[in-house]
């Protein structure tokens, strides 16, 4: 990690972000204190700083306020710009109160600004940031790329680097009150099985699964599908236009529906029955061998 240079100043812009440990990581210890908990600077044991760069991380280190016992926080230093490819250069300190010593997986990240708007939201693997000491700060660079940056500029104060925790929760099914009621104990587990085993979502992402289709007796398809929502917030459809693809790539039916509305809970596989009346019908002998089921461009 060679962006540790980029701690300069001594001016804090950011605001501190905290959580309990048991947010996201499972099983850790917790502690029964009270006291508040100070911490001490822990640098990666790869970076070789020089004097003055280790005399900026001590300061700053040195100002930060003491944490509750059994916290994780994200302590926002400042942001810079890469001048090469618009990515935000955000400067933070991942602090804990635990006793023991953590390593964190994949997590989204949101830059937040003091109104709480998000300004940014990626996914980093907190694992290169190495084991964090019990009660300790180790400050860090994030790189938040173009494509995961939602404003023209960054915030210069009050702004916040938030975990969202939703992004480590299983990406699980949903089902409607009505799939819940008429669903037997095998069916659903059948279904959250597919649900697992299907790719992982990308933060933000949104794509529909197909699962079965069949022809209905007045020449209808039902084409059911799981709507798949990677956001870390519920989504509301009230209007969905679609198009169902054969083996062959032909388009076999397509139509517009409107929906309740229907929402999808976040990071949430909720499975629906789509039904093409005759009329959307436009392939008489579909090979469904293979099938999908898509947003038309």
């Amino acid at each position: 990690m060679k962006l540790f240079s980029m701690f300069k100043k001594t001016e804090k812009t950011g605001a501190d972000s905290t959580i309990d440990s048991q947010e996201i990581i499972e099983g850790a210890a917790q502690s029964a204190g009270t006291d508040e908990v100070e911490t001490e600077l822990s640098l990666h044991p790869q970076w070789n700083l020089t004097q003055e760069q280790e005399y900026v991380f001590r300061f700053l280190a040195n100002e930060l306020e003491p944490l509750k016992p059994n916290q994780i926080s994200l302590s926002g230093i400042d942001i810079d710009i890469e001048p090469a490819n618009g990515s935000w250069l955000v400067k933070s300190f991942f602090r804990s109160s635990l006793e023991q010593s953590i390593s964190v997986g994949s997590v989204e990240l949101m830059l937040l600004d003091e109104d709480g708007k998000t300004l940014a939201s990626q996914e980093f693997d907190l694992k290169e940031l190495g084991d964090i000491p019990g009660k300790s700060s180790r400050p860090w660079v994030f790189v938040f790329t173009k494509e995961n940056i939602f404003a023209e500029e960054p915030p210069t104060e009050n702004w916040k680097l938030a975990f969202n925790v939703q992004s480590m929760v299983p990406h699980k099914l949903e089902l409607d009150p009505a799939w819940e009621k008429g669903l037997s104990d095998e069916q659903k587990d059948a279904l959250s099985k597919v649900v697992d085993k299907m790719p992982k979502l990308k933060p933000r992402e949104v794509n529909f699964a197909g699962f079965q289709v069949k022809k209905q007796e007045d020449g209808g398809i039902a084409a059911s599908i799981f709507i798949r929502n990677g956001h870390s917030k519920q989504i509301n459809i009230e209007k969905l236009p679609l198009e169902l693809v054969d083996a062959t790539g032909d388009v076999v039916a397509k139509g517009s529906f409107a929906l309740p509305p229907l929402s999808v809970k976040a990071n949430t596989s909720k499975p629906w029955t789509f039904i093409y009346p005759k009329e959307m019908v436009q392939k008489e002998n579909p090979d469904f061998s293979r099938w999908t089921i898509r947003v038309p461009q």
